[in-house]
């Protein structure tokens, strides 16, 4: 992996290379056959029928949506710290990549992540800063975005307006316009915008379905800077989560997204908008065929709430759950490691009231299955505060329904000043700043069912947190930390201080998990990143 700051200069030999790769590209697109569109592919991508064989064209559908995506230029002054308008995520902004795509990216082996011009992730920031200034002289950057209405609504991401004083949108023909940010949602990164005084734009539709794993895509943005440009694809995965939030549900394709196409739509082959491009997976700045998208359904329920309101309203069972790993669901007496197991009950919530219990593992919302925990974060976090919806789960092995009525979820002030709130790790270290931030919720492993009788178990996992850098994830069971036995979330926070107080470097905590058991070792001076 190279920096940023130390690429390495592209001798003869790598030309040479390069060309005969490329060289041998065409050459096999050619012996492979003729391109032909997907056999069951919609009315709007049969108007090449007929066309010779082998010329199959974007062209028509191109020409259909492309008036409809816009480049977003957006202004702010360089003294704010929370600029984050579509610059780089990396060496643009001195290395400030947020913490949760960090340990994403190291997954991928990258190393520190960075946006597009360093190794990392990007377009999330679209196209960085046009000349970085320092006096409170303002910061340029350029995103993308897709009107969603002939009155002048605009789609992008949030973080590419996120913190603009002004915020600029052009058209493919030209036109400028001066865009108000009537809403965002930053669990989501869904912003919307309006273009006042305008009745006769071109606008494209969100699609109503999710397109399929294999389903050709069409990307349109402004790559570089360099305007309207179009890139296409297929679909490479669904559901995929990048630890950006409690509410990823990203699809992930490889049409060449590159740094700049932030808040740029995705089309199926009829012109509808399937996801919203929103990052990318790069080592060296460009593509490589891993982005991803914010599905159509997402962004139109985000929408619509910021259209209403300005901002959005979740809904809230009020339990804390986990993961039912193969272990669990063994000590459970069930079947599949499937579903949310509710490790917490919130006194006073829609949970509480409608009697779930800590040990139950919901298996379906709405006749909807739940496969993982996050599936049910996601499901109810979309719906609004006051739907009626039908838990279908399991209780002592039987299974069992119950209904509720969804609250609205609470902030994070609201959920910590609750009665019987979870106790996370600020609570556990007793709000000394001395020891490390790890970043945990934790309960004693006794009063979760199914987890054991030992030890203290991980109910939630902050990702900015010196345990998720270090691979903690919901559902492990600390066993000790130091030499001592835990079995409380105080008796944590006491081997912490008494490593700090014997003036070691680090604490090894003793860990089980699905893995087995493993010790970890927490710098004492840890802190959380970003």
């Amino acid at each position: 992996m190279t920096r940023s700051d130390n690429t390495p200069s592209v001798t003869k030999r790598h030309r040479k290379a390069l060309l005969a790769g490329v060289v041998g590209l065409a050459l096999a697109g050619v012996v492979a056959g003729q391109f032909v569109p997907p056999l069951n592919a919609p009315a709007a991508a049969q108007i090449t029928t007929s066309q010779p064989a082998g010329s199959f064209s974007f062209a028509d559908i191109v020409e259909k949506v492309s008036p409809a995506v816009v480049s977003v230029k957006v202004k702010k002054d360089a003294g704010n710290d929370q600029m984050a308008m579509g610059g780089d995520l990396g060496g643009q902004f001195g290395g400030n990549v947020p913490p949760q795509i960090e340990q994403f990216l190291k997954r991928f082996g990258f190393g520190d992540g960075q946006g597009p011009g360093g190794p990392g992730m990007g377009p999330r920031g679209g196209n960085g800063p046009k000349g970085e200034s320092r006096g409170g002289r303002p910061v340029v950057g350029q995103g993308s975005g897709f009107i969603i209405s002939a009155d002048g609504y605009v789609v992008t991401n949030n973080h590419v307006v996120d913190g603009a004083d002004e915020v600029d949108v052009t058209t493919t023909d030209g036109k400028e316009y001066v865009a108000k940010v009537i809403g965002t949602d930053p669990r989501t990164d869904v912003a919307l915008l309006k273009i006042e005084n305008v009745t006769n734009l071109p606008w494209v539709k969100l699609a109503d379905g999710a397109p399929r794993v294999g389903d050709w895509v069409i990307a349109v943005g402004n790559p570089f800077g360099l305007g309207g440009t179009v890139t296409a694809g297929i679909v490479s995965a669904r559901g995929r989560d990048i630890g950006s939030g409690p509410y990823d549900d990203f699809i992930q394709i490889d049409a060449p997204i590159n740094r700049g196409n932030s808040g740029g739509p995705t089309f199926s082959l009829n012109g509808e908008v399937i996801g919203m491009n929103t990052a990318i997976v790069s080592p060296s700045g460009g593509n490589v065929g891993i982005a991803f998208a914010i599905p159509s359904e997402t962004v139109k329920t985000v929408v619509a709430q910021l259209r209403d309101k300005g901002s959005v309203a979740r809904g809230y069972i009020g339990v804390q759950i986990q993961p039912v790993t193969e272990d669990l669901a063994s000590g459970l007496g069930i079947k599949e490691a499937e579903g949310a197991l509710v490790a917490q009950v919130q006194p006073n919530t829609p949970g509480a009231k409608a009697g779930l219990k800590a040990g139950d593992v919901i298996v379906k919302v709405n006749e909807e299955a739940i496969k993982e925990a996050r599936d049910l974060t996601r499901k109810v976090g979309l719906m609004k505060p006051g739907t009626e919806i039908k838990l279908s789960l399991i209780r002592d092995a039987k299974p069992m329904t119950l209904s509720l009525t969804l609250d609205q979820l609470p902030t994070e002030q609201q959920m910590a000043s609750r009665p019987g709130a979870p106790q996370s790790e600020d609570d556990a270290t007793g709000g000394n700043k001395d020891l490390p931030r790890l970043g945990l919720q934790l309960a004693p492993s006794k009063s979760v069912q199914g987890a054991g009788g030992e030890g203290v178990v991980v109910t939630g996992v902050d990702p900015n947190g010196a345990a998720a850098q270090r691979g903690f994830k919901t559902g492990d069971v600390i066993l000790k930390v130091g030499d001592k036995l835990v079995s409380t979330p105080k008796d944590v926070r006491d081997g912490l201080a008494a490593a700090k107080a014997e003036n070691r470097k680090a604490v090894l905590i003793q860990v089980k998990s699905e893995q087995g058991v493993r010790f970890v070792a927490i710098a004492l001076d840890a802190k959380a990143k970003g």
